[in-house]
């Protein structure tokens, strides 16, 4: 609190009031409250800004919007409370999500939001008088119960989380208006990076930036003076092979950052390039972060050995790469200010101003009542009792056979079967899966076919597309294209499939994979995804698996002879599948 003596000269104010200066001039002390919801004149005489904590037209209304109403809180607490039960598996899921190191950021979002609503609130607050235009805010709130009532009825928590942000927004709307809401969005919107990626989604990104952290940290440690090769993401030292890991991806960073970036780019005073650059700057910063990182780390192995690189992992990770980038990040803003006709020093580029803001919090306690929340209410409440209230239906448990079981003579191929690494394991996170190899008598290559099956697609990590996890390997991809088959057997009947060739060096492969979804295909991870949600609306069933047939290509044949191969194993093998992969 701060008491300045005003000299205020009449003149009729600027702001559309129905006031002037000279109401003020008896005035000889006025205490100026930062961050207090307030109309601003400026001072002529001093020059200097101050905040009047009442208008003419509203003297009361500070006091009033303090005082506790009971009415308003009543509804505004119905409303929140009676969406638990309708967004209740999004809410299980997120804690879950929360728990992995990925996501560990997750509960630290809700509470920045919060402060940036509040900053909205001190910063724009509400003006005196009946709030106008309500009714958007309900068609919202609608818009995603409807979204939440889909997410249950499929079984796909991801869906009710996001359903849950836009009801926030929907909240927001009809409390505040739609002229006023709309501009506490950006808070809202900020609870979208507590959410974790769709499972497909958030492979493509690892298996990506595996790679690209992977190649730029050779480089770093080739510009070392050390000798290395890349193979897939496997760091070849020579004495060690360093992997880098899905942990090494560099997301468990990216999320938190770009949380951070989107914060500071709020906070910062500039013009609107300056903050669209430093949002978008975070992430290939991340990336760079990540990949010296890793260079460091195959330097030091080549060096100290194993023990030292390990020392090191667990000292350059976590809080030194999130506190680097955020100095980086400080340090463009510095950068950016200079450019501009009057640079301000970091201090007051970076609005980190948090007075006021208590009194804005307390602000929800004299929630005034009205129809539209009231409605909102019971919108709420009706959909989440009906949801609570519906009859039960029995899971129906998918009559299958496990992969143990499966044939390991096949005509004229012998089979045998493989476990797959315990990392790998983890990562496929599948019910239950298949992996054997064949070979025939007179048949110039060997034959592996992989089946992972999922009995729930909507919970943990998902089917995962070989043109996602190949190139962790090593393997080139060298074409990859849509392919028709038809094995000649009256349940399946002719269907596509992807056919991809890949190359590891000198070795070339055949590769025939598909998704099998409740007795349809689909060639497309995206489509198989779709199918999930609207199977598991129809249908009840989210089940499916992945299909992978894999055959060498011999230096003295062709590819034709080799899609010979496969297609007459294929018309062999999948007779049998049904029994293990219900269609």
């Amino acid at each position: 609190m701060e008491t300045r003596r005003v000299y205020a000269r009449p003149r009729q104010c600027g702001l559309h009031c129905n006031f002037s200066l000279s109401s003020l001039y008896p005035l000889v002390f006025v205490k100026i409250e930062h961050g207090t919801p307030a109309n601003t004149v400026f001072n002529e005489y001093q020059g200097k800004q101050v905040n009047i904590a009442t208008s003419a037209e509203n003297p009361d209304r500070t006091g009033r919007d303090r005082a506790f109403n009971p009415a308003g809180l009543f509804w505004f607490t119905l409303l929140v409370i009676g969406s638990v039960p309708i967004f209740w598996i999004g809410i299980v899921s997120l804690g879950k999500a929360w728990a992995t190191a990925e996501y560990s950021h997750g509960p630290l979002i809700p509470i920045i939001s919060l402060y940036l609503f509040l900053r909205e609130m001190r910063n724009h607050p509400p003006p005196p008088g009946e709030v106008r235009e309500r009714w958007p805010g309900i068609l919202v709130i609608a818009f995603g119960l409807i979204v939440a009532i889909l997410g249950n009825l499929a079984k796909v928590p991801d869906i009710v989380t996001y359903a849950m942000i836009i009801w926030t927004g929907g909240v927001v709307l009809t409390v505040f208006g739609w002229n006023i809401g709309r501009r506490h969005q950006l808070p809202v919107l900020h609870l979208v990076f507590m959410l974790p990626l769709p499972n497909f989604i958030y492979w493509k990104l690892t298996i990506f930036l595996q790679g690209i952290s992977s190649v730029i940290g050779v480089w770093f440690v080739q510009q070392a003076g050390v000798s290395v090769y890349l193979d897939g993401n496997i760091i070849d030292l020579g004495v060690y092979k360093l992997q880098v890991a899905e942990a090494c991806s560099g997301l468990r960073y990216l999320f938190p950052i770009l949380s951070f970036s989107y914060l500071f780019a709020l906070l910062y005073r500039g013009p609107i390039w300056h903050k669209v650059l430093l949002l978008v700057s975070a992430a290939p910063l991340t990336v760079l972060m990540n990949s010296i990182r890793i260079g460091v780390i195959g330097v030091l192995v080549n060096h100290h050995g194993i023990e030292m690189a390990e020392g090191f992992l667990h000292f350059f990770e976590g809080w030194v790469i999130f506190l680097t980038c955020i100095a980086i990040l400080f340090t463009i803003a510095v950068a950016l200010q200079r450019l501009t006709p009057n640079p301000k020093p970091l201090a007051e580029a970076i609005d980190l101003d948090t007075s006021g803001l208590l009194q804005v919090a307390e602000r929800i306690f004299a929630i005034r009542p009205s129809r539209a929340m009231a409605a909102a209410a019971l919108l709420t409440v009706a959909v989440s009792a009906a949801w609570v209230l519906q009859p039960s239906s029995d899971k129906e448990l998918i009559d299958r056979s496990p992969f143990s079981l499966y044939p390991r003579q096949l005509g004229e191929w012998s089979g045998s079967a493989a476990l797959l690494d315990p990392d790998v394991e983890r990562v496929l996170g599948a019910t239950d899966y298949l992996n054997t190899t064949y070979a025939a008598p007179g048949q110039n290559g060997y034959i592996n076919m992989f089946v992972a099956f999922y009995d729930k697609q909507t919970e943990g990590d998902g089917i995962h597309s070989p043109e996602v996890c190949l190139p962790v390997g090593g393997w080139e991809i060298f074409s990859l294209e849509p392919y028709r088959i038809d094995p000649g057997i009256p349940a399946y009947g002719a269907f596509e499939v992807n056919r991809a060739i890949i190359q590891k060096g000198l070795q070339k492969q055949l590769v025939y994979y598909w998704f099998e979804q409740r007795g349809k295909r689909q060639t497309n991870d995206f489509a198989a995804k779709i199918g999930v949600v609207v199977d598991g609306l129809t249908m009840g069933r989210t089940d499916g698996a992945l299909v992978r047939y894999v055959t060498p290509i011999r230096e003295d044949e062709t590819e034709a002879d080799a899609d010979t191969r496969l297609l007459k194993f294929v018309g062999q093998s999948l007779p049998k599948l049904p029994r293990f992969v219900p269609i």
